[in-house]
């Protein structure tokens, strides 16, 4: 679970209304779910309501429907999201559900936005969740990362090439701890 304390009862309050809880998939959706929630933040999952719904209808049948409020993405990231999102469903595995890959490739677009690794603003425990997570969803993006580079350089990378651009930070890279380690000059 997470060393968070409140993280980790949200997460076990997820998994209790879990249609399987002990499905990787489900115990997935339930971490990712249970960083926003914990902090009262899930309109930062960016998830739009027929996407939500849809979620917790494939996983978390029993939870009571919680409102999701819609999050605003600052106009100049907007086309930065869209076109991440777009790559990762582009190159999802046929081995998950359709929804559940255009779910999580919404939650992680949305969390490049926010200043620190991509393991953290997604609740997860460290680079190897991460990694699993990209391996079972989108393998072939993870296949390209030859050069073993952060993750989220590396899907702002990618997604700036399959725009025909030069490669660069996501937009929450600039805040993050590690940016000169990552961007040096």
């Amino acid at each position: 679970m997470s060393d968070d304390p409140l993280m980790a009862d949200c997460m076990r309050a997820w998994l209790g209304v879990a249609t399987e809880p002990d499905c990787a998939d489900t115990r997935l959706f339930a971490k990712l779910i249970a960083a926003r929630d914990a902090r009262h933040e899930l309109a930062l999952l960016g998830l739009r309501a027929q996407a939500w719904h849809g979620l917790l209808a494939r996983h978390f049948t029993r939870a009571s429907m919680p409102v999701l409020a819609l999050g605003v993405i600052p106009s100049e990231h907007a086309s930065f999201v869209q076109a991440l999102h777009a790559l990762l469903v582009a190159n999802t595995s046929g081995a998950v559900h359709p929804g559940d890959a255009d779910c999580l490739a919404t939650i992680i677009a949305h969390a490049c936005l926010r200043p620190d690794h991509l393991w953290r603003d997604l609740g997860l425990a460290g680079r190897d969740e991460v990694t699993w997570m990209l391996t079972r969803y989108f393998p072939v993006l993870v296949a390209r990362n030859l050069d073993n580079l952060r993750w989220k350089k590396f899907l702002a990378a990618q997604c700036a090439l399959s725009l025909g651009l030069q490669p660069g930070p996501a937009p929450g890279c600039p805040g993050c701890e590690d940016y000169g380690y990552c961007f040096a000059r």
